[in-house]
């Protein structure tokens, strides 16, 4: 793994450069081990009633915590943090959550397909940057137990191109505390676990401010929760506008009804 950068001497123009260049890159340094451990005890908390997988891409021996911020408070700071939403600033400029989900791959998964996260959206290709995902590691990720899998330089395939059996697959083999940073373009899907241990990371999805959001967030997360949350998190998961008006409600910003209390 060469585009490995550490956040603590890296500058969120840096890391925009290299997830621009190759499509990829990990950040060492971006939760403590205290930060980490109790995210994987909530989560824990939270996985122990949360089903398998309905089909082939969710994984039937993995499980996938949707509406993430309705459920645990662990990842408010990582969603919001400066070097993160210094490189969205960069490579989106106006940009919204788009499927936060916590994915415990279990013992005997089998690989997900590779695709591309941005695919979803009807855009003509080639086009500017619509998705930027990020992947946080609680267990240690390696080759045997499931890492993500990615074809470095593939968010650069002139349109149309799909990965061929010649196309060099590799794996994000990484610590907790890191974070991968990939485009939305960028061909990549789960690995497979042979381990008989599950893997258990965290997805920060996020999407150009005037797409629609994979997971309606307005309506996964209680709005009294969401009033509880720091300003710019209530933002991203899509209590904003995206500049000049697009969102409003009632001819209001959607911040101002949501602190009016009006359900």
């Amino acid at each position: 793994m060469t585009a490995t950068m550490p956040a603590a001497t890296s500058t969120g123009r840096d890391v925009a450069q290299r997830l621009m260049d190759d499509g990829y890159v990990i950040v060492t340094g971006m939760m403590t081990g205290d930060e980490v451990q109790a995210a994987r005890a909530d989560l824990d908390r939270v996985l122990g009633s949360t089903p398998t997988g309905r089909n082939p891409f969710e994984g039937f021996s993995t499980q996938r915590v949707y509406a993430l911020f309705a459920k645990t408070r662990m990842f408010d700071a990582a969603a919001t943090g400066p070097l993160l939403l210094e490189v969205l600033d960069q490579v989106l400029g106006h940009y919204q959550l788009s499927a936060p989900v916590g994915i415990r791959i279990g013992p005997g998964e089998k690989e997900q397909i590779l695709h591309r996260d941005d695919s979803i959206y009807p855009v003509p290709e080639p086009h500017p940057p619509l998705v930027v995902n990020t992947m946080w590691p609680l267990d240690e990720f390696t080759a045997e137990n499931g890492a993500t899998r990615f074809i470095p330089g593939s968010h650069a395939w002139e349109p149309g191109r799909r990965p061929g059996p010649d196309d060099p697959v590799v794996q994000a083999v990484m610590s907790p505390g890191s974070a991968m940073f990939y485009l939305g373009s960028l061909w990549h899907g789960g690995g497979a676990n042979n381990t008989d241990q599950p893997r258990l990371g965290v997805i920060l999805e996020y999407a150009a401010g005037w797409l629609r959001q994979q997971e309606n967030n307005l309506l996964a997360v209680p709005r009294d929760i969401v009033r509880e949350l720091p300003e710019r998190l209530q933002e991203l998961l899509g209590y904003n506008i995206y500049p000049p008006f697009v969102g409003y409600v009632d001819g209001l910003h959607p911040r101002r009804v949501l602190a009016a209390g009006t359900d």
